[in-house]
C-alpha cells in the first residue's frame, strides 16, 4: 500500500482524535492539514509516516506539543465549541492526549507512551488525572436515542453508574421529537439507523432545533460521519464499543461542553 493509500485510510480518525483534543472540528482540522502541509515538505517526516495508524499519531502529537495556540483562531461556531476553548485550559494537554489515545482511538498503554514519549507508567497516571479532573463535572439528564433494545439497556446502566440521569429513550426519531418534549437533556447518545428506517442524524438535528447540547455518535458505520461533506461529530464511538470508550467520550463531552440542561 502506498504511503498515501495509508495516510487516507487512517486520516478520518485522525481527524476525529484531532477534534476531541482541540474541541472544535475548525481548529482539529486545521492541525491536520498543518501536519500534511509540514510532510509535503519534508521528506524524513514523510517518510516517517509509513507503518499505519501509530507513526502518524505520533507526527501529529508532536506538532500539537509545539503548537502555542489554536491554528485557526476567530469566533467559535457554537454555544459547545466555545465551552469546549473555556475549559480547554484546566486539563493538562498530555493528560487529555492519553485520555483520548487510549479510549476513543483504543491504543494500549504501551503505543500512547511511544507515541507521547513516555512510559506506559506515565500514561496510566495521566489518564487518571484526566478522569479525576472530568469527573468533578456535574451529574447531567442524557437521551438515549437506540433501537437496539439491550444496546439501549447497557447505555442506560452504563450513564447511571456515572451518576447522571436518564431523561428518556427512543427507537425513532418521532419517540426522539417526543422524549424531548417531555424533558430537555443535558447530553445525547444517538445512533443514526434507527428502527423504522429514519436517522439519528435527523433526529439530533431536530433536537438542536431546539436546544444546544453535546452529543456522542455511536454507531456501526462511523464512515457515514467521517466524509468531510457535513459537520461532523465531536464525538464518535464505533461499535461493538467498550464501556471504557463510551464513559471517556460522556466525560469528554461533558468536561468540554454544557452540563446543564437547557430549557
Amino acid at each position: 500500500m502506498s504511503l498515501a493509500a495509508q495516510i487516507a485510510a487512517n486520516l478520518p480518525y485522525l481527524r476525529r482524535y484531532a477534534r476531541a483534543l482541540a474541541g472544535s472540528q475548525a481548529d482539529g482540522d486545521a492541525f491536520v492539514r498543518a501536519l500534511l502541509e509540514v510532510a509535503l515538505a519534508d521528506e524524513t517526516l514523510k517518510a516517517s509516516l509509513a507503518g499505519g495508524r501509530m507513526p502518524l499519531y505520533r507526527a501529529f502529537s508532536k506538532l500539537w506539543a509545539s503548537a502555542t495556540g489554536p491554528i485557526v483562531g476567530g469566533a467559535p461556531s457554537s454555544e459547545h465549541e466555545a465551552g469546549a476553548q473555556a475549559r480547554l485550559g484546566t486539563i493538562t494537554p498530555p493528560a487529555r492526549q492519553a485520555l483520548l489515545l487510549t479510549t476513543l482511538e483504543d491504543f494500549s498503554h504501551a503505543e500512547a507512551a511511544a507515541i507521547l514519549d513516555r512510559t506506559p507508567d506515565d500514561i496510566a497516571a495521566m489518564v487518571a488525572e484526566a478522569i479525576a479532573e472530568i469527573e468533578r463535572e456535574a451529574a447531567t439528564s442524557v437521551l438515549i436515542i437506540e433501537d437496539e433494545p439491550l444496546i439501549a439497556m447497557q447505555l442506560e446502566e452504563l450513564v447511571t453508574s456515572l451518576g447522571h440521569s436518564v431523561s428518556g429513550t427512543a427507537a425513532t426519531r418521532s419517540q426522539a421529537r417526543a422524549a424531548v418534549a417531555e424533558a430537555t437533556p443535558g447530553l445525547v447518545l444517538a445512533d443514526i439507523q434507527l428502527a423504522d428506517g429514519s436517522s439519528g442524524l435527523d433526529a439530533v438535528d431536530d433536537i438542536l432545533a431546539i436546544a444546544t447540547m453535546p452529543v456522542i455518535f455511536i454507531t456501526a458505520f462511523p464512515e457515514r460521519l467521517l466524509t468531510g461533506d457535513r459537520p461532523e461529530p465531536t464525538y464518535l464511538v464505533t461499535k461493538p464499543f467498550q464501556e471504557a470508550t463510551v464513559r471517556a467520550a460522556i466525560s469528554q463531552a461533558l468536561f468540554f461542553g454544557s452540563t446543564r440542561p437547557l430549557g
